[in-house]
């Protein structure tokens, strides 16, 4: 199939061309004529298939073929995101798309100054990528207006929900014309998820492309055992091995992020990091050095887990496990994008057996242990079985007593077995 068969226009056939998109996804070979139709869509597929290609492309052409002429300060669509690393990947996605096409993209996210945003706003943007939480602030302010919006978008709905945004998303969608199209993708759908979409959907059309919470099958997984106070140790020497490869490693504290970074810096390794605490600038000045090769190994909490996309990112590390299953796939979804081929390690020490089995449970899969020499763990990382469930050891058969046994007799200060 071929993407001139989807329904799109020239001017996008041509720029995927230069872009070297041969033929289309799974992904978007059912979403794109969909969108293109108007069908509200609810639509799940592994991390790195497309899904950005998936929504882009049919909104680009609807808002080049319909709708009203922009007015200031007012958008006609609207895509909303979790993170503000994935709000800046979405705007660079929107802006190569649509180069030969009349259409203004902007992208709004807390951590920077609020008044440069609204001064853009002012002339209108026909696609506004954004956070829920800085979003609001603009409409708020009368920086924003929804009376011309004829399409919303919600990338990664699920862990918009997980880092609580439930409540900005309730006030965002009222605020919004009841009369619009709505298109809802991510690699995951909890029932939370669900829920929301039952909410915001008119008869949706659903694609569950790949197996719900699948891990992505171009990504080699395995886990070593480790004794926690060893991961760092471990992770110098899996680097080592890796013959300096780049390499995204997952923790799930910031100060665990900061920590590892100066290690790696003293172990001779070029490390930046990516978290929560860290200014906006700073955050995008450490996926870009990783991009262009300036930095071997980025340190990151969860903040970096969805929708980047890092071409030719061979390995991924889980430091920690994430205390979220589902956070376990999209990490892992960082390698092994575009049909390349990645692989992910996850370090895991005995107090981390419960968040192990929960992702097997979720993946459906054990991951193969791996033992690595001189780090066998003295804490054994007990072993799992699909459903969640420890195998844990059997008992030990207690002694039986001998014939004419009396047990312990006390005798002063020691004790006679017999």
């Amino acid at each position: 199939m071929t993407f001139a068969a989807l329904g799109l226009i020239d001017p996008l056939l041509r720029t995927l061309a230069s872009l070297e998109y041969s033929s289309p996804t799974p992904i978007q070979a059912q979403a794109i004529p969909a969108a293109l139709k108007g069908r509200d869509l609810l639509a799940s597929a592994q991390t790195g298939t497309g899904k950005t290609a998936a929504f882009a492309l049919p909104v680009l052409q609807r808002l080049l073929h319909e709708g009203p002429k922009l007015a200031s300060n007012s958008t006609r669509a609207l895509i909303l995101v979790p993170t503000r690393e994935l709000a800046e990947q979405l705007l660079q996605s929107f802006q190569r798309y649509s180069e030969s096409l009349p259409l203004r993209s902007y992208a709004v996210y807390g951590g920077v100054s609020i008044n440069p945003q609204m001064m853009a706003l002012r002339k209108g943007v026909d696609v506004l990528i954004a956070t829920p939480g800085r979003l609001l602030d603009l409409y708020r302010q009368n920086a924003i207006k929804f009376s011309q919006l004829q399409m919303l978008v919600l990338d990664e709905a699920d862990r918009m929900l997980d880092l609580g945004f439930a409540d900005e998303l309730d006030q965002v969608v009222c605020a919004l014309p009841s009369r619009r199209q709505t298109l809802m993708f991510s690699a995951t759908f909890a029932a939370p998820v669900r829920q929301l979409a039952d909410g915001l959907l008119r008869d949706p059309l659903v694609l569950d492309i790949s197996p719900r919470n699948s891990a992505a099958s171009s990504v080699e997984q395995w886990l070593v055992p480790v004794d926690k106070k060893r991961k760092g140790e471990l992770l110098l020497q899996l680097l080592t091995q890796h013959n300096g490869a780049q390499a995204l490693v997952f923790l799930n504290t910031r100060k665990g992020v900061e920590q590892l970074v100066e290690r790696l810096g003293s172990a001779g390794l070029s490390a930046d990091a990516i978290h929560g605490d860290r200014p906006q600038p700073a955050r995008l000045r450490a996926l870009a050095r990783l991009k262009a090769g300036e930095v071997q190994v980025l340190v990151a909490t969860d903040v970096a887990a969805r929708g980047l996309d890092i071409q030719q990112l061979p390995l991924v590390v889980n430091f920690d496990l994430p205390l979220n299953a589902e956070d376990y796939v999209h990490r892992i979804g960082r390698s092994g994008r575009a049909g390349t081929c990645g692989a992910a390690i996850s370090l895991v020490s005995a107090d981390e057996v419960r968040q192990l089995a929960a992702i097997e449970t979720l993946t459906q899969q054990l991951l193969e242990r791996r033992e690595e020499g001189g780090f066998t763990p003295d804490h054994r990382v007990p072993e799992t079985r699909l459903g969640g469930q420890l195998i844990k050891k059997p008992k030990k058969p207690k002694k039986t007593k001998q014939p004419g046994s009396k047990g312990k007799v006390h005798l002063g200060t020691w004790f006679d077995e017999s």
